[in-house]
C-alpha cells in the first residue's frame, strides 16, 4: 500500500502519521513546506517527493518538479500542478498520475490512467477537506482510496 499526500505547507497532523503507519511507500505531490514534514514522513516510511509551487527555499533546491516511480509493476509519474502535464500518460503507460496544487481530492480514470489528487492535508483553505489517500494493490490492480480527515 502507498500513502500519498500533497499540500502540507508545513503542517504534519498525528492523524495523518496514523493513517499512514504501514505503508510501504509515501509520495508527496508538493507544497511539502519545509524538511521536517520530509522527516516526520520517512520515519514511517521511504518518502518520494516533487517539489510545489510554494516550496521555493534552499531546503527543496534537490527536490525534483516531476518524477517516474516505479511500484510493482506500476509506473506512477508525480508531480505538482496538472496544468504542467507535458506528455500521455497512456502513451507512456503510466498506472497513474499524481498530483496536487488544488487542495481538492479526486480520482479518476482516464484512458486506463488513474488521475489521484489526494487533496491537502495542510492548513484549512477556504472550507476545503482535509484528506490524503492511499493506493491499494490488488491482483495488479490499482485502488484508491480518498480519506477524508475534515469528519474524524
Amino acid at each position: 500500500m502507498i500513502g500519498v499526500i500533497s499540500d502540507t505547507h508545513g503542517l504534519v497532523r498525528p492523524e495523518v502519521l496514523e493513517i499512514l503507519k504501514g505503508v510501504d511507500l509515501i509520495i508527496h505531490a508538493g507544497d511539502i513546506g519545509g524538511v521536517e514534514v520530509l522527516n516526520a514522513l520517512e520515519a514511517i516510511a521511504p518518502v518520494k517527493a516533487v517539489r510545489g509551487n510554494n516550496d521555493r527555499d534552499s531546503w527543496a533546491d534537490h527536490i525534483p518538479h516531476d518524477q517516474v516511480i516505479e511500484y510493482g509493476s506500476c509506473l506512477f509519474y508525480v508531480l505538482h500542478e496538472l496544468e504542467h502535464l507535458d506528455l500521455d500518460p497512456a502513451a507512456a503507460e503510466f498506472s497513474a498520475v499524481i498530483y496536487g496544487h488544488s487542495h481538492r481530492p479526486l480520482a479518476e480514470n482516464k484512458n486506463n490512467v488513474l488521475y489521484l489528487n489526494p487533496g491537502s492535508a495542510g492548513p484549512r483553505r477556504f472550507s476545503l477537506s482535509i484528506s490524503i489517500a492511499r493506493l491499494h494493490f490488488e491482483k495488479s490492480r490499482l485502488t484508491p482510496e480518498l480519506i477524508d480527515l475534515s469528519v474524524s
